[in-house]
C-alpha cells in the first residue's frame, strides 16, 4: 500500500499577496495587479484596475484605469469618473445623505459618476440608505424631533434614532454587562448602540420593537435589578413603574400593555404561590390513549432587536443543544418519562450555530372541555440572578426566589467590546436547563402545578474556540411532595426500631440463660449490641424492600397519576438504609459464623468391643487377651458428613444468582426500573432509554431475589428433599446406622444432641447382616430409634447443668491440650495415649450421661412450650437436672448454613444491592455476588473443618 501526505494550510494563513485554491487546497499566488478577496478564496483586482475577464476560474485578467478615469465601479468591471474622490478599495465616495449613481435608468454607463443629495424637505423626508444606493423615507423619530432627517442639536441622535431634548427622556443607562463567574464587568457594544435608544423609544413611542430590544438586553444582563443602577433591567422597571396607566393584559398583574412579560413580581414568598397555589388546568392519565401523553410546550420567541419570530412547539430539541434523533428528542416531553441529556460541545460550534441570541416565552398549551386553546405561563428560575439578600434564587426555599419569564440558550452579542462583527470576547450558555413537573396534593389525582424551567449559565472567556468546550445539560424531572412518605418511612422506623430493641433483650436474656451466667457485665452489652445489630438490619431490609417494591407498583401500575418516583437527591436517605442495613447484616453475619466455628462437638461411639483378642504387652514379652478394638472408621465417615453437611443451604445459590440475572437482563425486568411511565419489559434501539431510578433498582432486583429464593426454597422442601436427597435427615439416619451420636454445644449450658444409638446393638458388621438390619427394622422387627423407649424423636435441644458443664470441661481441657491428633511420624508415644485417653473418657462420660448414670447429673426429657419456642428461649433453668427439649424441626441446624437461610439470602441481596446501586451494573453486581458467597463458603468450610478435628479429636487429614 502506498501512503499520501499534503501540508494542512488554511485560507487565513496565505498572506497578503497568496489565496486559498479550494482545488488545490493549499495557498496560491495572486497576479501581480491583483491581490485576495475578503474571503481569502480567489483574487480580485486591485485599486486603480478593472476586470477584463472573470470566469470563475483560478485566475482573473485586471488592466490598470486611464488617469482621467481612476474609479472603478462598483461590480468592478469599467473604469469611471469619481468627481468627489475614492475610498481606500478604488471606489467613487459621496458625502452623507447622498447616493451614487454610475448608470443611468437604462443602465448606460456613465463617464463620470453622480452625487445625488436626497430631498430632506417635508414633503420628502427622504435620507440614503444605510449601503448609500437609494433615497428613502428617513426614520420617524427624526421627524418627530426636527422635522427634517439631520438630527442636530440640540437634538440627541442614539442608536440610529432622534430625540428631541425638551422631551422627559428616562435616566441615561449603563451598557455594562456583569460576567459574574469570571468576575469581568465590560461594555457591551450591543448595549452602547441598542439601549439608550430602545429605552427612549419604548418610553416615549411606546415602540413594541424598542419594548422587547429593551427586555431582551435586561434578560441578557441576567435580569440583574438594582434600584439605584440604570441598567437595562432598571430602565426596564422604570418603564414598567411608570407606565401603570396603560393596563395590564390578560388580567395578569405582572403584564403591563406594550411591554413584554418579565417578572411575577419581587414581593416575599410570591414564588410558592405561583408554584403551589393554582392547579394546571388538566388531568393526566396513563391510561387507553392518554399513555403517552404529551406535555405540549410552546415558545414565543424574539431575536436580540425585538422582532417577533413564530411560535415554536420545544418538540424537535428547540432548548437541547446536544445534537440525537428526533425521537429521543420528542421523548423529554412524554409526561411521566424522566429526560436526562449531557454532552460536551465545543465554542467553535456554538459560535457558528448561535452567533444571534434567540428569546423565548414558554407557555404550556392545552384544550378546555369545548376544545378551545388556551396557554399557561411557565416560570423561569434563572440560578445565576442576583437581586438583593432577600431573593437569592438558590436553595429549596421558594420564599427566596425571584421568579422571571424569559431566557435564552446562548447569548455571544453582550460579550462583544468592539466592533459588532467581530468575536465576542466572552459567551454566555445556558449550561443547566431543568423542567420540573410537581404533582399536586395525592387529593387532586392526575393533577400537577404549573411546570418550572430552572436555568443555570455559564460564562466562557474566548481563548481558542477550537480547543475549548463546555458541557451542557437537559432534563425534565418528575416530582412531587416526599414529606409524607418520610414521615411513614420514620413512624417505621421508629416502631420496628423499637420492636427491635425488646426482640434484642430477649436475645440476649435468653444467651445468658443458654450460658449459665445472670451477672450483667461488658460481654452481655456486647452480644446485646450484635443482636441488635442483625435486628436492626432486618428493620432497614424490610422498610427498604417495602419501599421499592411500593414505588414499582404504584408508579408503574397507575392509572390515574398519583405518585411520582423520588428525585436522585430525594434518594439518599433510601441508599443511607440499604447501606446500613448491608453493615449491619454483614456484622450479624460475621458474628454467626465466628458463633459456628466455635462451637463444642463430640462424636459418641456408641460401638462396644466384640470378643477379644490377644494381645503382646510390650516390655514383658508375654501375651495376654484384650478386648477387641472398635473401628475408628465409622466415627471418620460421619466426621466427614458432618462436615460436608456444614455450608448446605436451602436453596442452590449458584442457580439463585443466575436466575436473577436472566430474568433482569435476558427477559428484561430491569427496564421496570427505568424512570418512565412505562411497564413494558422491553425496549427498542430507537427509543429514548430513561435514567435509573434507585428505588426501582433495589424494589424490582429485591423483588426478584425473595420470589425465586421462596420458589426454591418451596421446591427443595417439596419435591426435591421428598423424592430425590434430604441431607439434613439423611444424616440422621447415617448417624443411627453408624451407631454413633453428635453431642453439640453452641453455648456454655445450650446445644443440640442428635440420638444415633443403633437399635441393632452395633454396627460394625458385615453387609449381609446390615442388610438383615435394614430389613428388620423395615417390618418394625426392632425397637424404634428415639431416645426414649417408643419414641422416633432423635433431635434434641439440650439445656445442661452448670455441674455437667464443669465436668465436660474437666475432660475437655485434657482433649485439647495438643491441638489436634497426634501425629503419625513425629508426635510422641506419651502425647498419643494422653488423647487417646481423653477421647476414651469423654465418649465414655458422654455415653453414660446419656444412660442416666450420673444421678448426680440426671436429665429429663420434656416438649417445649410454645411460647418458649416463639421466643426462643428455655423458662426452665437446669439446676439440679439437665433437660433434653424434643425437637423434631432438627434446630441443630443452627449451627450450619442450612438453619440461617434467612441470614443468608437478605445478605446476598443486599450486597448484590449495594454493588448495583455503586456501579449501576446488574451483571458485575451478580458476579460479586457469587464471588463473595464462594468466599464465605470457603472460610466457612475451611475453619469449621479445623474446629471440627480440634473439638472431636479427628485427624484433620481424614476429613475430605
Amino acid at each position: 500500500a502506498r501512503g499520501f501526505s499534503l501540508p494542512l494550510q488554511r485560507p487565513e494563513g496565505c498572506g497578503p499577496a497568496h489565496y486559498f485554491d479550494v482545488s488545490l487546497l493549499a495557498c496560491a499566488a495572486c497576479a501581480p495587479q491583483q491581490r485576495p478577496s475578503d474571503g481569502g478564496l480567489s483574487c480580485v483586482c486591485q485599486p486603480g484596475f478593472r476586470m477584463v475577464s472573470n470566469n470563475g476560474g483560478p485566475s482573473i485578467i485586471c488592466e490598470k484605469c486611464p488617469e482621467n478615469m481612476s474609479g472603478v465601479t462598483k461590480d468592478g468591471w469599467n473604469c469611471i469618473t469619481c468627481p468627489k474622490g475614492l475610498t481606500s478599495e478604488g471606489k467613487c465616495r459621496c458625502l452623507n445623505n447622498e447616493i451614487l449613481v454610475e448608470r443611468s435608468i437604462d443602465g448606460i454607463l456613465l463617464n463620470e459618476a453622480l452625487c445625488i443629495q436626497c430631498n430632506g424637505s417635508e414633503h420628502s423626508f427622504s435620507a440614503s440608505d444605510a449601503l448609500g444606493n437609494r433615497c428613502v423615507r428617513c426614520e420617524q423619530t427624526f421627524i418627530n424631533a426636527s422635522k427634517s432627517c439631520d438630527c442636530s442639536s440640540p437634538n440627541i441622535l442614539t442608536g440610529g434614532l432622534c430625540f428631541s431634548a425638551s422631551e422627559n427622556l428616562p435616566p441615561k443607562g449603563i451598557a455594562t454587562v456583569r460576567f459574574g463567574q469570571i468576575g469581568i464587568t465590560l461594555i457591551s457594544a450591543w448595549f452602547l448602540k441598542n439601549l439608550q435608544a430602545s429605552a427612549s423609544a419604548c418610553w416615549l413611542y411606546s415602540n413594541l420593537t424598542a419594548c422587547q430590544a429593551l427586555a431582551n438586553m435586561c434578560v441578557m444582563n441576567m435580569n440583574s435589578l438594582s434600584s439605584s443602577n440604570t441598567d437595562a433591567c432598571g430602565l426596564f422597571q422604570y418603564i414598567y413603574a411608570n407606565t401603570a396607566r396603560l393596563g395590564i393584559v390578560h388580567s395578569i398583574s405582572f403584564w403591563r400593555h406594550n411591554l413584554p412579560w418579565l417578572y411575577y413580581g419581587d414581593q416575599p414568598g410570591l414564588a410558592s404561590q405561583v408554584l403551589e397555589t393554582t392547579h394546571f388546568p388538566t388531568r393526566f392519565s396513563f391510561e387507553g390513549t392518554s399513555k403517552d401523553i404529551k406535555l405540549q410546550f410552546i415558545a414565543a420567541s424574539f431575536d436580540a432587536e425585538g422582532n417577533f419570530l413564530k411560535w415554536q412547539s420545544l418538540e424537535g430539541g428547540l432548548l437541547q443543544l446536544c445534537p440525537d434523533t428526533q425521537t429521543k428528542l420528542n421523548s423529554a416531553y412524554v409526561f411521566g418519562t424522566t429526560y436526562e441529556q449531557n454532552c460536551k460541545i465545543s465554542i467553535s460550534k456554538i459560535l457558528v450555530e448561535f452567533a444571534n441570541p434567540i428569546f423565548y416565552d414558554i407557555f404550556l398549551q392545552y384544550n378546555d372541555d369545548e376544545g378551545q386553546q388556551y396557554l399557561w405561563d411557565v416560570p423561569v428560575l434563572n440560578l445565576n440572578l442576583q437581586y438583593n439578600e432577600m431573593f437569592v434564587n438558590q436553595g429549596s426555599n421558594m420564599n427566596n426566589w425571584l421568579l422571571t419569564r424569559r431566557f435564552f440558550l446562548v447569548d455571544a452579542l453582550s460579550g462583544k467590546d468592539n466592533d459588532l462583527g467581530k468575536l465576542p470576547r466572552i459567551i454566555r450558555i445556558a449550561s443547566k436547563i431543568t423542567i420540573s413537573v410537581r404533582l399536586a396534593t395525592p387529593t387532586q389525582r392526575g393533577t400537577i402545578y404549573p411546570p418550572l424551567i430552572t436555568v443555570a449559565y455559564t460564562d466562557v472567556l474566548i481563548q481558542n474556540p477550537d480547543t475549548q468546550s463546555v458541557m451542557v445539560s437537559f432534563s425534565v424531572i418528575y416530582e412531587m411532595n416526599q414529606s409524607e412518605a418520610q414521615i411513614q418511612t420514620d413512624i417505621a422506623l421508629g416502631v420496628l426500631g423499637g420492636l427491635a430493641v425488646l426482640w434484642s433483650l430477649l436475645k440476649t436474656a435468653g444467651w445468658k440463660r443458654r450460658t449459665g451466667s445472670s451477672m450483667i457485665d461488658l460481654q452481655t452489652v456486647l452480644k446485646f449490641l450484635l443482636f441488635y445489630a442483625g435486628d436492626l438490619a432486618n428493620v432497614f431490609f424490610i422498610i427498604t424492600v417495602g419501599t421499592g417494591i411500593y414505588w414499582l407498583v404504584f408508579f408503574k401500575a397507575q392509572q390515574f397519576v398519583s405518585v411520582f418516583l423520588p428525585l436522585p437527591s430525594q434518594e439518599e436517605d433510601f441508599v443511607t438504609y440499604v447501606g446500613c442495613a448491608f453493615s449491619l447484616k454483614a456484622l450479624q453475619l460475621l458474628h454467626k459464623l465466628v458463633s459456628q466455628l466455635t462451637v463444642d462437638i463430640f462424636f459418641i461411639d456408641w460401638e462396644r468391643p466384640k470378643g477379644k483378642v490377644l494381645k503382646a504387652v510390650e516390655g514383658e514379652g508375654v501375651i495376654k487377651s484384650a478386648a477387641a478394638p472398635v473401628s475408628i472408621w465409622r466415627t471418620y465417615f460421619i466426621a466427614n458428613e458432618w462436615n460436608e453437611i456444614q455450608t448446605v443451604r436451602k436453596i442452590n445459590p449458584l442457580f439463585q444468582v443466575l436466575a436473577v440475572l436472566f430474568f433482569l437482563e435476558v427477559v428484561g425486568f430491569s427496564n421496570l426500573a427505568l424512570m418512565d411511565s412505562s411497564s413494558s419489559l422491553t425496549r427498542t434501539s430507537e427509543s429514548y432509554v430513561a435514567p435509573w431510578s434507585r428505588v426501582l433498582r433495589f424494589g424490582v432486583s429485591a423483588a426478584l431475589w425473595l420470589a425465586i429464593a421462596f420458589l426454591q426454597i418451596i421446591y427443595f422442601a417439596v419435591f426435591y428433599e421428598r423424592f430425590v436427597e434430604d441431607k439434613i435427615t439423611q444424616f440422621i439416619d447415617l448417624c443411627c446406622m453408624s451407631n454413633i451420636s453428635v453431642f453439640l454445644l453452641s453455648h456454655s449450658c445450650f446445644g443440640y444432641y442428635i440420638h444415633g444409638r443403633s437399635v441393632h446393638g452395633h454396627a460394625d458388621t458385615n453387609m449381609e447382616e446390615m442388610s438383615m438390619n435394614l430389613k428388620r427394622e423395615a417390618e418394625n422387627l426392632c425397637s424404634q430409634r428415639g431416645l426414649l423407649p417408643n419414641t422416633d424423636v432423635q433431635t434434641f435441644q439440650i439445656s445442661i447443668s452448670r455441674k455437667m458443664r464443669l465436668q465436660y470441661d474437666r475432660i475437655h481441657e485434657t482433649l485439647i491440650r495438643k491441638r489436634g491428633p497426634a501425629r503419625l511420624l513425629d508426635s510422641s508415644a506419651n502425647t498419643f495415649e494422653q488423647n487417646t485417653k481423653a477421647y476414651n473418657t469423654m465418649n465414655k462420660f458422654l455415653g453414660s450421661f446419656i444412660d442416666h448414670v450420673h444421678k448426680e447429673m440426671d436429665y429429663i426429657v420434656k416438649d417445649k412450650l410454645l411460647l418458649e419456642q416463639v421466643l426462643g428461649m428455655e423458662f426452665m433453668e437446669p439446676i439440679e437436672k439437665s433437660i433434653f427439649y424434643n425437637d423434631e424441626r432438627h434446630s441443630f441446624t443452627d449451627v450450619l448454613y442450612y438453619g440461617n437461610e434467612t441470614t443468608l439470602l437478605i445478605f446476598d441481596i443486599l450486597f448484590f444491592s449495594v454493588v448495583d446501586l455503586a456501579s449501576q451494573s446488574f451483571v458485575l453486581a451478580a458476579i460479586l455476588t457469587y464471588l463473595q458467597q464462594e468466599i464465605f463458603r470457603f472460610i466457612r468450610n475451611t475453619v469449621g473443618q479445623k474446629n471440627l478435628a480440634s473439638k472431636t479429636l479427628v485427624d484433620e487429614r481424614f476429613l475430605i
